[in-house]
């Protein structure tokens, strides 16, 4: 039976290579402390410029796992 009972947490990830890049390493450790990982939802990007150049991304992101019996 599916749990149908959530808790949502924020993270964020960064990374100097894309966004896509500092989503899947926030999910990934995320996903080390914590069981039932269910969906995420990026809430906010931002970045750091480095000599007048993208130097690292980051992502806030909203993370939903379920909630044991």
């Amino acid at each position: 039976m599916t749990n149908n009972v959530a808790k949502i947490i924020e993270v964020v990830g960064t990374s100097e290579e894309s966004i896509d890049d500092a989503i899947r390493g926030a999910v990934e450790k995320a996903a080390k402390t914590i069981e039932d990982l269910q969906w995420f939802e990026v809430i906010e990007t931002r970045g750091h410029i480095e000599n007048q150049k993208v130097g690292r991304f980051q992502v806030m992101l909203k993370i939903a796992f379920g909630v044991r019996d």
